[in-house]
């Protein structure tokens, strides 16, 4: 039986096996057996991941963050995890291919999907002027015209903080109203950048290596026009994975792992969690990785807990003498 078990290949996971490699704990981390590194792997060019003052290619990020997990003793199996077991003391995780592993305790770093709007040109123009992270991409975006798609808070804050880069932002949405806050809303409708088109979904996406425009169709009439583009932000939310944990795991309003303060650790002893999949709200691979090491640290702190009682245990029982 193992020390650690960490589920999740994206900057959490790996962050939390080079912090438990370099405590001794021998970590088994359990990637994925098709997406390997999280949704850096689908980024081009990161530049806020401090170290890198050129920048680095967000594959290139994660190779290096998994060579260094490694270089202290992780050990990675390329497999996904179809059954959890973190009732008991022994926490058991069963994989595609039959084999179940078991350990003292559990990394839960699964990550979250952003969500698509279903084109397939998706796929090919993604880190080409298509993106989901406006913190991440907006800087490349200057003196541009993008539009960002989405009607809540998170389409309002990307649309506005797109605006310290772009000349001109449009907010597409599908109905004639927002979801947004009232507050975030007027911060939007205040803005000279912001430009909102109403009543519209998005058909395609146009541009063969880069986006160019897109299409439009009215939701009321049913009619199709152009937009021409240097950019896209999809901004229509986002799910953290935690279908593993229904059920297992206390989870918050927002779908994601319920968490102690700000600890990595959940409503079962000796299961943490870090990550996007614990995070509503800033979603980036610094603050991940933050979060996977201090899942590390609150499991070593655990996992000595669990030694200290042990020992006491295993101390021998003073037998006493009767006296003569």
């Amino acid at each position: 039986m193992r020390d650690i078990i960490i589920i999740g290949s994206g900057p959490a996971g790996f962050t939390a096996a080079i912090y438990a490699a370099r405590a001794q704990l021998t970590p088994l981390l359990i990637a994925s057996s098709v997406e390997v590194g999280g949704e850096l792997v689908n980024t081009t060019e990161v530049e806020n991941f401090p170290g890198f003052p050129e920048g680095i290619m967000g594959p290139d990020l994660m190779t290096k963050i998994q060579a260094q997990a490694e270089r202290f003793g992780t050990e990675v199996v390329y497999d996904d995890v179809v059954e959890l077991d973190v009732a008991g003391p022994v926490k058991r995780v069963k994989l595609g291919n039959g084999e179940t592993h078991e350990a003292k305790t559990l990394v839960f770093a699964t990550g979250s999907a952003y969500r698509k709007l279903g084109l397939p040109e998706e796929e090919l123009l993604s880190g080409h002027g298509l993106s989901w992270c406006a913190t991440c991409d907006g800087f490349f975006f200057r003196q541009k015209t993008i539009a960002v798609v989405g009607g809540g808070d998170s389409a309002m804050e990307e649309a506005n903080f797109l605006t310290k880069f772009a000349d001109k932002v449009y907010v597409l949405h599908r109905r004639d109203s927002l979801k947004a806050s009232k507050i975030m809303q007027q911060r939007a409708f205040d803005n000279p950048k912001i430009e909102f088109v109403w009543n519209v979904e998005v058909s395609a996406i146009r541009g063969a290596s880069a986006v160019t425009g897109v299409q439009l169709r009215d939701t009321v009439t049913g009619e199709e026009r152009e937009l021409e583009l240097d950019g896209l932000f999809v901004a229509i939310g986002n799910d953290p994975r935690t279908h593993l944990v229904h059920g297992k795991l206390d989870l918050t309003v927002e779908g994601t792992i319920a968490v102690q303060g700000r600890t990595s650790k959940t409503s079962v002893e000796g299961v943490f969690a870090a990550g996007d999949v614990i995070d509503p709200h800033y979603r980036q691979a610094i603050t991940a990785a933050g979060s996977g090491a201090a899942a590390a640290l609150d499991a070593e702190v655990f996992l000595a807990g669990l030694e200290d009682a042990e020992s006491v245990d295993a101390e021998p029982v003073p037998v006493a003498v009767a006296a003569n």
